[in-house]
């Protein structure tokens, strides 16, 4: 098979398996470089790479800005060449243009187009009432992949939803991201009985406090985990003074979204994160990450996902996973690549005074 075929399969594969990961694909290249346009490469979260989208300058760049793409969900388009317009380590050759100054032996130049493609996050709402009808319409807007179950529900009242299950036996392959639970006074025990078992642990339910609490008795006595029957979240939504069916699925949906995204990674937080050793095997021997009786002082009290920053090229590293250092006058100093720390290892002092006329 094709590598490109194989790529593209492995692509299908993971959208309907709903697992996120980054595609990059060389869009412009001014040789010499190793990749070519329409080369194409899979980022998956933990900075592994399928595919090839250039050698041991571009693929530190791309594992960085692949993790940003999944954690803010926001496509972007980097520069990786032999010099970097701007002041600064990161500055912007054209708008919307995020340029990498590398130091590679090629001299080329690549621009890569890295897309996050993310699962959509399964909502299954439990119920037929007005206000389930308009959360599914509004849902769907906003990229949940909907569910409906309830006794007597079907496509005509809930047109945009991509499944529906006419009855409350609910045979999901995993558990829903989120359910919220909008029965309404219509078989409000059963409907939130076949919330719990479906094992998700974000369960919301449209009802007052006092009624809330009422059901929450029954589910105990009927034998249901206490702990898992307090934590289902009643009233549902944020408060805004919901009225109407619309206004409460509003509400509801907000409340949805807020919850999404604070279990999002902080892009700030991962900057340089991930970056790992993409030298060929000779580079491995000699600039591997020294083993943890070999490290220095300094090093033993690093925290985790503390950053450093590489004095050639500027690019931010991750201390913890970084392979590339070397130690100089007792202090000891990370690179995002090879070719970087070749560099510093002919003339440490002549580039580190560098570094602090730029600073």
């Amino acid at each position: 098979m094709h590598t490109s075929d194989a790529l593209f399969e492995n692509v299908n594969r993971l959208k309907k398996q709903g697992r996120p990961f980054a595609l990059a694909t060389v869009v412009r290249a001014e040789s010499p470089t190793s990749a070519k346009p329409g080369a194409k490469a899979i980022v998956y979260p933990d900075g592994t790479i399928e595919g090839w989208i250039g050698g041991g300058c571009a693929q530190p760049a791309v594992i960085n800005t692949a993790k940003q793409c999944l954690a803010d969900g926001q496509a972007r388009l980097i520069r990786v060449s032999p010099t970097q317009a701007g002041e600064g380590q990161e500055g912007k050759v054209e708008e919307g243009i995020i340029d990498f100054g590398m130091t590679c032996h090629s001299g080329g130049t690549l621009d890569i187009f890295i897309e996050p493609i993310l699962s959509r996050p399964a909502l299954l709402i439990i119920g037929a009432s007005p206000a389930a009808q308009s959360l599914s319409r509004l849902a769907t807007q906003l990229g949940f992949e909907v569910s409906v179950a309830f006794p007597g529900t079907n496509q005509e009242m809930f047109p945009d939803a991509a499944q529906i299950v006419d009855g409350l036996n609910i045979d999901l392959s995993s558990p829903p991201q989120f359910i919220v639970v909008s029965t309404q006074g219509k078989r409000d025990e059963p409907g939130l009985e076949a919330a719990l078992s479906t094992g998700s642990d974000y369960i919301a339910f449209i009802a007052s406090i006092r009624k809330a609490e009422k059901l929450r008795t029954y589910l105990k006595e009927q034998g249901h985990d206490p702990t898992r029957v307090d934590r289902i979240l009643s009233p549902a939504g944020i408060e805004i003074g919901a009225v109407t069916p619309e206004e409460i699925a509003l509400s509801v949906l907000a409340a949805l979204v807020k919850s999404r995204r604070e279990k999002r990674v902080d892009p700030e937080t991962i900057s340089g994160a991930g970056i790992t050793r993409v030298g060929g095997p000779g580079e491995e021997q000699v600039h591997r990450a020294k083993s943890p009786e070999r490290k220095s002082e300094q090093e033993s009290e690093r925290k985790p996902g503390e950053t450093a920053i590489d004095p050639i090229c500027g690019m931010t590293v991750e201390i913890a996973t970084a392979d590339f250092r070397y130690v100089h006058s007792g202090q000891t100093y990370y690179f995002c690549c090879a070719g970087c720390l070749h560099l510093f290892e002919k003339s440490p002092d002549i580039y580190l005074a560098n570094a602090k006329e730029d600073t």
